[in-house]
Formats: C-alpha cells, sequence, structure tokens
C-alpha cells in the first residue's frame, strides 16, 4: 500500500529553505518573537524554536536573538553599537 499525494504541508518542516529563511529573518529584526516568525511562515512555534536553537545555534538575550559563542569582534561591536 502507498500513500497517494496530498495537498497541505509537509511534514518535516525542519528544511534547509525553512533554517535559512528563519537566519534572514533574525538578522533582519532580532527583536522577533517566536510567534510571529511561525506565524509569518505557518508553521508551529516548537518547530521555530527547534530551529533557532539546534541548528542556528543562537539564545534570546535581552530580547534579541544573538549567537550562542561570540567572536572577540562581535563582542567588541555589540558594545560600540550600544554605546
Amino acid at each position: 500500500m502507498k500513500d497517494g499525494e496530498r495537498t497541505g504541508r509537509p511534514k518535516e518542516v525542519v528544511i534547509d529553505k525553512n533554517i535559512k529563511k528563519i537566519h534572514k529573518m533574525i538578522l533582519n529584526d532580532r527583536k522577533l518573537k517566536l510567534n510571529g516568525i511561525s506565524g509569518t511562515l505557518k508553521i508551529f512555534t516548537q518547530h521555530v524554536h527547534h530551529i533557532i536553537h539546534e541548528y542556528l545555534g543562537m539564545r534570546k538575550l535581552c530580547a534579541k536573538w544573538v549567537p550562542r559563542e561570540l567572536t572577540f569582534d562581535q563582542k567588541q561591536r555589540r558594545i560600540d553599537d550600544s554605546v
């Protein structure tokens, strides 16, 4: 037995296309919320959370998404931008 093709969303949402879209959205606006991203891409918030934390290696810091491990130059740039 085989299932025929059907319309609708694919079961797998953790794909390169979605990862790239989420990364681009975060780089454009680091203050985005998970609900905003999931509403735009029409995928579950849990999937967005998983992609951001596991695939992009980012976390929320002071209401902004930042990489978990910043280089010295990135840290310095953040300090210079906040002044």
